[in-house]
Formats: structure tokens, C-alpha cells, sequence
């Protein structure tokens, strides 16, 4: 099967082959064959793309896809009702079909939005049941994604121990990998959700990190919100040789400037959530601190319960939010605004995209448009009202574009929206579902509530 799209302008985010303002396309059955004008091609579909921008899929690096019917519920909430309400209250009544219908439709709304790669950190599944629900839901949406899988934090029951004090179960690891997660090239695979030493003690944490690097499978934790339960347990695992490239932060606000230097020179990422960190309450996003460190962010919606899954949206917020951080510290410097921008919206772009893929260990493969990578690509309409005229296409993506100019996604060599139009059936029957879902899980909660 051979796909042609001709005569687009063309954001490969690739610094050695550059951008072509009229270009075409040439997809064989899952890979990118040319980019370049002028091409022909025998027994391909042929698609005339004039007025439209192709970029890469965006890749969104961190979110939690099980809490999409609960939409909006935990907008008005900090980090610690956050915790108390969600975690130790709505999570514990999920049953595993309302992980699977969140996470099928948070996934969908991500291929609609022009995600192509997403992170669907999973930390809400007490059986094997509700991570098979979770990962069959992946498989069905079509969406390439890695399955982060974590572990409940409810409160711990008379005579248990705190989630803090439980190694993540590496029998479930085990069995994830040897059944639906098997195929460490397919389109959904595994990573691991692990707690850290912000949030487990030290035994747990070193359990952990170890385990991952067994496997060959990244570790991924958030860092923040509130006092580390292992107060200097990043020195500790360090120290033991633990942090390598396999380690994924996210967040990191509270990290002091030496660890930070310490662990971008070990080679561990970082997947910042801008919107909600200045939403929840855990700082200002660590963007600028980690380029100044000759690193670079990977960026993720984080909740739906709280704001949009656009990742458009993520980079215009984390760019600007980093702009304003530095046209403050200038001013304060030297009274005055930055005589040029601090940061492009290419390297924002960059944030969405490229980087990461390259947090996922897959920039060979994802997160640029080149020859020989994976066919995940976004068609965006230049011709809408919102667009037009476009002057440069790498800030009308990424400063102007949002869900209704995604016009086209394609994953993996097929097509997952076409003509403004997601490709799935019985999307009504399943909105339904989504619904029924999120009110009786807010329902049952309020139930438990009234009767405690």
C-alpha cells in the first residue's frame, strides 16, 4: 500500500533535511519511502495536500487517560485535594470497564487532536484486570502508546501497609510482558509508573529502579508536590548507580539546581505538564532550568479531569509561561524587556514532538518527519479562517492551530481521521458509555460520603 501527498508545505522537524514549502509525501505501508517535490509514484493513492501543513505527530508524554469521564470534575482542586479526592476517593470505586471506556476515548480525543504517540501513565489499576482493560483500550483506538503501568494510592486499610511501602509487583510486570505486551516493536508497549523516592521509601525505591533496568523498560516517576517521603533519596540512588537513561521525571519543580545538573549528565528525562503544575500548585515548570542545562523538556497534558487534552495548547502554554519567566529575569537584571525572544516556537515545537519521542527511547523512529520513520504524521488545513495567511508555518502550528484545523492523522501507515473526521465506529454508543462511566463513579463516591 503506497499513500502520495502532494504539494504540502512540510515541517519535518528533522535540523538535517529542514522544511520544504511545497513538497510531497511518499508513505509505503507503515514508513515514510521520500520528501521532496516532484515525486511520482505507480499504484499509490494520490492526495492533493495544497494549502495544508504536514508536521509530525505530536507526541504527548505524560497523561493519566483513565480519568477522561471524570472531564472537569477536579478543576477547582490543589494538589492535596487532588490526592485526598481523587486517589483515596473516586479512583477506588473504578471497575475496569470505566478504565477501559476513559482510557479508549481519552485516546481517541488525543488521535482527534493531532497526538500520535501517547504516555498513558496508568496508576489506577489494583487488578490485572483494570490494566487489560486499560491496554486493550490502547490497542482498539488505533494510537501508538506506551503503557506506563503504576500502582493505587488509596489510603491503606487497617493492618496494611501504605501504598509508600509496596514495591511495584513485579509478577504483574512479568505478565504483561509475557501476554498483550509482548511485542517490544508493536504499537502499544510497556513502561513502568513506578512511585520514586519522592513518594516510597528507600527499599521500595531501589526495588524499582532496578527492576526496570532488568527489564529494559523506563522508569517513570512523578517528583514533587509536597515533602519526599525519602528526603535525600535521589542522592542514594545515585550514589548506588541506579539514575541512567532509563529514568523518566516528571514534573521536578522542587528540584535544587546541583541534583537537577546531576541527574541531565546521568542522561534521565524530564516530562514537564506546565498547565497543571501552575493549576495544582507544584511550581513553576522547570522548562528554562533544564535548557539551561543543555537539556530539553518532553511535554504531557497530565489530566483531563482538569484541563484540555490539546497538546497545541500544552506548547503555547509552556512557551509562554517560559517567556514570561525570562522577560521577568530580565527585567530584573537590567530593567528592561530581552532585546530578542528568549525561545522560538520551533524549539517549543520541538517540545511536542521530537523530544518526545526522544524520551520514549523511539527518535529513530517517531517524532520527525525522515525518510525511513514510522508514517505518523498530522495534515493541518492552512486554508481556515484562523490561519490564513501563513507566514511562517512553524508558529502558525504551533501559536494559532488547534483540534478543528487537524484535518488528517495517520499512525503507523493508516489513517485514524480523515476529512476533519475521526475513522472509528460506534463513537455515539461509546460516548454513552463514557458518560454512564463518570456518573456513577461520581455518584457511588458521593454515596460512600453521605453513609461515612
Amino acid at each position: 500500500m503506497r499513500t502520495l501527498l502532494k504539494s504540502a508545505v512540510v515541517v519535518t522537524m528533522d535540523d538535517a533535511i529542514g522544511d520544504f514549502a511545497d513538497a510531497d509525501v511518499l508513505i509505503e505501508r507503515d514508513r515514510i519511502v521520500a520528501i521532496q517535490p516532484g515525486l511520482e509514484a505507480s499504484y499509490a493513492e494520490v492526495i492533493d495536500v495544497r494549502g495544508r501543513v504536514i508536521i509530525p505527530g505530536l507526541v504527548n508524554a505524560h497523561m493519566h487517560t483513565w480519568q477522561t469521564a471524570l472531564r472537569g470534575f477536579s478543576a477547582n482542586w490543589t494538589l492535596p485535594e487532588y490526592f485526598r479526592r481523587m486517589h483515596a476517593g473516586l479512583a477506588t470505586v473504578f471497575r475496569p470497564d470505566d478504565i477501559g471506556v476513559g482510557t479508549l476515548m481519552g485516546a481517541l480525543n488525543q488521535i482527534n487532536c493531532g497526538t500520535t504517540t501517547l504516555v498513558d501513565w496508568c496508576h489506577n489499576n489494583p487488578t490485572p484486570a483494570h490494566s487489560d482493560a486499560a491496554v486493550m483500550a490502547l490497542k482498539a483506538s488505533g494510537i501508538r502508546a506506551a503503557f506506563f503501568h503504576g500502582s493505587p494510592k488509596p489510603d491503606p486499610e487497617p493492618g496494611k501497609p501504605h501504598f509508600s511501602e509496596v514495591p511495584h509487583p513485579r509478577r504483574e510486570v512479568e505478565r504483561l510482558l509475557a501476554g498483550a505486551l509482548s511485542d517490544r516493536d508493536g504499537l502499544v508497549t510497556l513502561g513502568l509508573a513506578i512511585l520514586g523516592p519522592h513518594y516510597s521509601t528507600m527499599d521500595v525505591a531501589f526495588h524499582d529502579f532496578l527492576m526496570a533496568r532488568e527489564f529494559g523498560l523506563i522508569a517513570s516517576m512523578h517528583q514533587g508536590g509536597g515533602a519526599a517521603k525519602t528526603p535525600g533519596g535521589w542522592r542514594q540512588l545515585i550514589g548506588a548507580g541506579a539514575v541512567g537513561s532509563h529514568v523518566n521525571i516528571v514534573h521536578g519543580n522542587d528540584l535544587p539546581d546541583d541534583l537537577l545538573r546531576e541527574l541531565v549528565d546521568l542522561g534521565a528525562s524530564f516530562s514537564v505538564t506546565p498547565e497543571n503544575e501552575m493549576n495544582q500548585g507544584h511550581g513553576f515548570p522547570i522548562t528554562g532550568r533544564l535548557l539551561a542545562r543543555g537539556a530539553r523538556p518532553s511535554l504531557g497534558v497530565d489530566l483531563e479531569s482538569v484541563l484540555p487534552g490539546d497538546m497545541f495548547n500544552v506548547g503555547r502554554i509552556a512557551l509562554s509561561m517560559q517567556r514570561a519567566l525570562d522577560n521577568a529575569a530580565s527585567r530584573t537584571a537590567t530593567g528592561a524587556i530581552p532585546a530578542a525572544t528568549t525561545v522560538t516556537t520551533r524549539e517549543a515545537l520541538r517540545w511536542i514532538t521530537i523530544e518526545g519521542a526522544r524520551m520514549l527511547g523511539r527518535a529513530d523512529s517517531i517524532g520527525s518527519l525522515k525518510p525511513g520513520k514510522k508514517a505518523d504524521l498530522v495534515v493541518i488545513d492552512a486554508t481556515a479562517l484562523n490561519l490564513f495567511p501563513v507566514h511562517d508555518p512553524v508558529s502558525t502550528v504551533l501559536m494559532q492551530s488547534s483540534i478543528g484545523n487537524v484535518e488528517a492523522v495517520m499512525i503507523d501507515g493508516v489513517w485514524r481521521k480523515r476529512d476533519g473526521r475521526l475513522l472509528f465506529g460506534n463513537l455515539q454508543n461509546k460516548k454513552d458509555e463514557l458518560e454512564r462511566s463518570g456518573r456513577r463513579i461520581v455518584s457511588e463516591i458521593e454515596r460512600q460520603e453521605k453513609a461515612a
